[in-house]
């Protein structure tokens, strides 16, 4: 499965959206957004690429699947059993919490709970998510599947989307995803969307919160 038949997959399924004004996580805006939370419905779909996933790594002797909920629970529990199937053993599933950061207030870590973690060491385990951004989250489950006692043996995403800058090096970790998109995002006072008055989509990204934002904003000058 090349990267163009993963993004193809996700502009079947409403995934990956284009000619919008899109308000990001970042408070930068733009005109595309992939949406994860549009594909995972299909199960068709996601099964296909988690068994991409599964072939990818089938020799490479991968015990855990680990994944950052929520969405990543979906993609350990496919992968897991496509290399459960692939390798003739039992591969497991686990999934990592957001749990509040005691030393950077507002900030989460991704932590194994439920007794998790007893799963994770001594085992080689491949890290799946969905869409990176910064890399964050990865980092983080990357960070507990070590202080777990877990090998991490590789790391794959669905879509990366700075491949400038996210890699093995800067996630820590063999790193690689299925498809790249270098989506082009301006600042609010540089959107050339924002001076041509295009509206802002309130269905995905952040738009609701930025428009409520400004309103509350505006109010307040006047």
């Amino acid at each position: 499965m090349t990267g163009d038949e993963v993004l193809a997959i996700f502009k079947k399924t409403g995934g990956y959206i284009t000619g919008n004004h899109i308000v990001y996580t970042s408070g930068k805006h733009g005109e595309a957004y992939l949406n994860k939370d549009a594909i995972y419905p299909h199960t068709r779909e996601i099964s296909q690429i988690c068994r991409e996933i599964a072939e990818r790594f089938k020799d490479k002797g991968i015990e855990v699947v680990a994944a950052p909920a929520l969405g990543g629970i979906i993609l350990s529990q496919w992968v897991a059993y496509y290399l459960s199937e692939l390798t003739n053993k039992e591969v497991f599933a686990l999934y990592t919490e957001k749990v509040p950061d005691p030393n950077l207030p507002g900030q989460n870590n991704q932590v194994f709970r439920r007794g998790y973690d007893k799963l994770v060491k001594g085992k080689k385990v491949l890290i799946t998510e969905d869409i990176t951004t910064t890399g964050g989250s990865v980092i983080k489950v990357v960070k507990s599947v070590r202080n777990a006692g877990g090998d991490v043996t590789a790391v794959c995403v669905l879509v990366n989307r700075d491949p400038e800058n996210i890699n093995s090096k800067s996630i820590g970790a063999p790193f690689t995803a299925l498809a790249e998109v270098k989506m082009q995002s301006w600042d609010e006072a540089d959107c050339p969307l924002c001076k041509k008055s295009v509206p802002i989509n309130t269905t995905v990204g952040k738009g609701r919160e930025y428009l409520a934002k400004k309103a509350v904003t505006d109010n307040s000058r006047r």
